[in-house]
């Protein structure tokens, strides 16, 4: 199996690394978006990224030779994917509660809201 994929370091490689990084990223921002449809609090974002993070490292562990007990990397992953995931969190609640509760908020920002005067 040795050689299968990457026989020399060519575009490929990079190519499958961006689709890995891609797929996790949507995935956090998808998973932060979930949690928010189901009108439940940011802490259980942070509960599904710790999950999310793992396997992440376990794609680059696998497809790359990467170290997959790596707190390091490991931590770099979920912080990343920590930021995806609380940006769709936001972004779904914004819109939860502007359209919601549209005679008492409207849209201040991509991220937040503000009481109408």
């Amino acid at each position: 199996m040795q050689g299968l994929f990457f026989e020399s370091d060519t575009g490929a490689r990079y190519v499958l690394r961006f689709i890995v990084l891609l797929l996790g990223f949507w995935t956090a921002w998808r998973t932060g978006r979930a949690v928010a449809e189901g009108w439940k609090e940011p802490p259980l974002v942070f509960a599904y990224v710790l999950l999310l993070g793992v396997l992440l490292r376990f794609l680059h562990f696998s497809l790359f030779q990467g170290p997959f007990l790596a707190p390091g990397y490991y931590l770099l992953d979920v912080v990343l994917l920590l930021l995806f995931a609380m940006a769709g969190f936001r972004h779904r609640r914004t819109s939860q509660m502007v359209e919601n509760y549209y005679w008492l908020y409207e849209r201040s920002g991509t991220f937040s809201w503000k009481k109408k005067n």
